[in-house]
C-alpha cells in the first residue's frame, strides 16, 4: 500500500510539471520555429542526463531495452514535444486540452497492451468519464479548430501514450530518472542535428518569455518532471497512475490564466470537481 501510495505521490508531482509544458511550448514557439524548440530541448536536456549518469555511474541498459528506449525516445523526447509545437501554431491552446483530456486513456491502453495490466472494468467506466469530461469543456472553452492542428494532436497522444507506457515498464527495473536520461542520449545525436539545420536566422528578436519559456521545457518538462512521472508509473502502476493526467489540463490552464491573465470561469471549477471524482475511481479499481 505505501508503494503505491508514493508512486501516486510521485506521479502527481510530474503531472505538476508537466502542466506548465503547453503553455511554456505556446510562448515558445512565438519565438522559435517548432523544429528547433523540439532539438532544443532535447539537447539541453540530454546534456544535464549525461552529467547525471556520469556522475553516478550509472550501469548501461541491458540490450534487450534498447528497442523500449528507442520508443520512449521517439514518443516523448522527439514525437511529442514536436508534433505539439507544430500543433499549437494552428489551433489554441484551450483546444489542444481536448485532446490531451484524451492521454490518460491512451496511457491506460497501451499499459494493457505492453506491461499487461489488467484494470476492472469499473476503471474503464471512469477513465473514460473522465476524458469526456475534459473534452467536454475544453470543446465548450476552445477557440475555432483547425483539421491539420487536430490530426496533429492526434498522433501527438499516440506518440506520448506509447512513450509513457514503455517508460513506466521500464523503470520498473532501470530506475525513473535512467529511463528518461537514456532516452534523450539515445535521441540526442538526431536531435543535435536538427537542431543546428534549424538555428535561428537571428536571436534579437526572441523575447525573455520565450527564453524561460524554453528553459522550463528543457529542464522540467523533458527532464525533471519524467523522474518523478516514471516513478510513479513504475510503482502505482501505469493504467491507474496514468489517470492523473486528467488534472494536467486544469492546472495547465490555471498556469495560463496566471501568465496570460485569462480569466476562470465557473464550469472550469464544476468540471475539476468531477474530474477528481473520476481520478479517485480509477484508483480504486485500478487493480486487477
Amino acid at each position: 500500500m505505501t508503494k503505491t501510495w508514493n508512486g501516486w505521490g510521485s506521479g502527481f508531482l510530474g503531472m505538476l510539471i508537466f502542466s506548465g509544458s503547453l503553455p511554456a511550448t505556446r510562448l515558445a514557439v512565438m519565438d522559435f520555429s517548432p523544429s528547433f524548440l523540439t532539438a532544443a530541448r532535447a539537447v539541453i536536456a540530454a546534456m544535464l542526463a549525461a552529467l547525471l549518469l556520469g556522475l553516478s555511474r550509472a550501469p548501461r541498459p541491458a540490450r534487450a531495452d534498447y528497442i523500449p528506449l528507442m520508443a520512449v525516445a521517439a514518443g516523448v523526447v522527439i514525437g511529442f514535444p514536436l508534433l505539439t509545437g507544430l500543433a499549437l501554431r494552428h489551433i489554441d491552446a484551450a483546444r489542444s486540452v481536448v485532446f490531451v483530456g484524451l492521454l490518460p486513456l491512451a496511457t491506460a491502453l497501451f499499459g494493457v497492451w505492453r506491461a499487461g495490466e489488467r484494470p476492472r472494468p469499473a476503471f474503464w467506466l471512469f477513465s473514460l468519464l473522465g476524458a469526456a469530461t475534459i473534452a467536454g469543456f475544453a470543446w465548450h472553452s476552445s477557440g475555432p479548430g483547425s483539421l491539420t492542428g487536430d490530426l496533429l494532436m492526434v498522433a501527438a497522444i499516440a506518440a506520448c501514450g506509447l512513450g509513457y507506457a514503455e517508460g513506466g515498464r521500464l523503470a520498473r527495473h532501470l530506475g525513473g530518472w535512467q529511463v528518461i536520461s537514456w532516452a534523450l542520449i539515445l535521441a540526442l545525436p538526431l536531435m543535435a542535428a536538427i537542431a543546428l539545420v534549424t538555428l535561428p536566422a537571428t536571436w534579437h528578436h526572441i523575447s525573455r518569455a520565450s527564453w524561460a519559456a524554453l528553459a522550463y521545457v528543457s529542464v522540467f518538462s523533458m527532464l525533471v518532471g519524467f523522474v518523478f512521472w516514471y516513478r510513479g508509473l513504475a510503482l502505482g502502476g501505469i493504467a491507474g497512475v496514468g489517470q492523473l493526467q486528467l488534472l494536467q489540463p486544469f492546472f495547465g490552464l490555471a498556469l495560463a490564466a496566471l501568465v496570460l491573465g485569462e480569466p476562470v470561469a465557473w464550469p472550469m471549477i464544476a468540471a475539476i470537481l468531477a474530474v477528481v471524482l473520476c481520478v479517485m475511481g480509477t484508483r480504486r479499481f485500478a487493480g486487477p
